[in-house]
């Protein structure tokens, strides 16, 4: 079996080393990946009764959430941990938590 010796076939991080930047009061985000398409990866972290500054416009492209851990609520409805959310691209919520939780987020158009 060969493979190729100048491409590396996985690019990986540990949510632990990965730098930790505060959006806002008590939810932080920190970034896992990103590709030279503009695609992205990050887990975002949010504390107890916390809510996102404002409306989140998923643009230019979609947003798609797992959430790890938690109760995880869009400003109409509860996503326990273990669920999937697709949110294409131009929909919009507002993030908000009343338990915290813990989120990875994948934008494959950035």
């Amino acid at each position: 079996m060969t493979t190729e010796q100048n491409t590396p076939a996985y690019v990986w991080s540990a949510v632990q080393d990965a730098p930790v930047r505060e959006l806002f009061p008590g939810i932080r985000v920190r970034p896992l990946w990103n590709g030279d398409d503009g695609a992205k990866a990050a887990v975002l972290e949010m504390d107890p009764d916390t809510c996102w500054q404002g409306v989140d416009v998923h643009e230019p492209g979609p947003e798609e959430v797992f959430v790890i851990s938690g109760v995880f609520n869009d400003g109409e409805r509860d996503y326990p941990a273990g669920t999937f959310i697709h949110a294409a691209a131009g929909s919009s919520h507002v993030p908000q938590t009343a338990t915290g939780c813990t989120l990875f987020l994948f934008y494959p158009e950035g």
